[in-house]
């Protein structure tokens, strides 16, 4: 049975929906109001509250911390300062993604990584033969990410110690509350401005009060699942065990994905220090990736072609299908859409999804699988770039 989060007697007081899920075994709001809309535009036009506490969350401190790090995660860890925050998949020895998340650098030799699925075990594992600890904080931590165009501007009056305008994106600062202290990383899961907060549990109504009421001034509001899964679809972002399986969860081996195939190449540092799964992802960047991740923009005038013959308006709007339909090229199938959503702000039918390289050339015309009253059929679409979404003010 789900457990509630440090935040849930506020999240719970404001939860008129009663929609709730179940996210790594924690309470977590689906969404607020009995529609998820104004949940959206306070992400893209003002500031949301969105409560991350059930990420999982690990620290990695001792002489060897910044070795073992190196040695689990893509990226080249020698070149992450303290203060700075990376985000990178990491893999298993074939190369294929276990997870992906953020890689903070708090101090010398001190890291806290977050992910989405239990990573425990994993990087104990790897860490045998370091001089390193790996200590499972996820419960010692409350996470509450503020995303939004005026998230800046409520922290300004709310946080102490920290100058946010010389904030960098994917950076974190030590500040206060009131009396209690807590870390910030301009970081978040929107593509839109954004930061998330990290305090002890037992700071966590006080942190939500006091940005509710801050907040309020700004038109903030609290946001939960719904809403978050179409702005990170805008942003172009992945999401476990919907845009790939693990590698750890994968029941065949075609159901494995490599970072490159994921689009996540550029956080892949085949000239940096040994990590797992180096080797294979060598030979793949030099025989080239079997899939590849793409945006699709779907067809609106086919889609309204297609829903006329049943006599139906377009019934695509509403919240974000994480349920993954083909592709075709030719009467081929070619890959696959494995989320998607309309989008208020870009006024467009948007996916993500993978498919067979020959065929991932931006601006290729392709075909998504629709089913209109029980009938399949074949929508227009076409391969863009991501993200859909990139604000300026999101690394301003």
């Amino acid at each position: 049975m789900p457990i509630p989060t440090p935040f849930h007697s506020r999240t719970s007081a404001v939860c008129e929906s009663y929609e709730w899920r179940n996210w790594s075994g924690y309470l977590a709001a689906g969404l607020y109001e009995p529609s998820h809309e104004r949940e959206y535009f306070a992400i893209r036009n003002s500031a949301a509250m969105i409560d991350v506490s059930p990420l999982f969350k690990y620290e990695i401190t001792g002489p060897d911390a910044a070795r073992l790090v190196d040695r689990i995660i893509t990226r080249d860890v020698s070149k992450c300062r303290v203060g700075q925050v990376l985000y990178s998949p990491w893999c298993d020895e074939a190369g294929k993604v276990i997870d992906d998340g953020t890689i903070a650098c708090l101090d010398e030799n001190h890291f806290r990584i977050t992910a989405a699925d239990p990573n425990l075990y994993w990087f104990q594992d790897v860490g045998y033969g370091f001089d390193a600890q790996v200590t499972d904080v996820s419960s010692d931590l409350a996470a509450l990410s503020l995303q939004g165009p005026k998230s800046r501007a409520i922290l300004k009056e709310v946080v102490s110690g920290i100058d946010f305008d010389r904030l960098k994106y994917f950076w974190l600062a030590h500040g206060r509350i009131a009396d209690f202290p807590l870390t910030v990383t301009r970081t978040g899961y929107t593509g839109d401005l954004g930061y998330e907060l990290w305090v002890q549990p037992e700071y966590a109504e006080q942190l939500w009060d006091r940005l509710a009421e801050a907040g309020h001034r700004y038109g903030a509001l609290p946001a939960g699942m719904v809403a978050l899964d179409m702005a990170r679809i805008e942003a172009g972002l992945l999401l476990i065990e919907v845009d790939y399986i693990s590698s750890h969860h994968a029941i065949i081996e075609a159901q494995k994905s490599s970072p490159f195939e994921l689009g996540l190449g550029w956080a892949v540092a085949l000239n940096g220090g040994r990590f797992i799964g180096q080797k294979a992802l060598r030979a793949e960047k030099a025989h080239g990736s079997t899939w590849a991740f793409v945006g699709l923009s779907i067809d609106w005038v086919d889609l309204e072609r297609l829903f006329n013959k049943e006599n139906l308006p377009p019934q695509v709007t509403g919240r974000a299908s994480r349920t993954a339909v083909p592709l075709y090229k030719n009467g081929k199938q070619i890959g696959q859409v494995t989320s998607r959503t309309f989008s208020p702000l870009l006024k467009k039918y948007i996916g993500l999804g993978t498919v067979l390289t020959p065929y991932a050339a931006v601006g290729s015309q392709v075909e998504m699988e629709i089913t209109i009253e029980y009938s399949r059929e074949k929508g227009k679409a076409t391969i863009v770039k991501t993200p859909f979404y990139d604000p300026p003010h999101k690394r301003a």
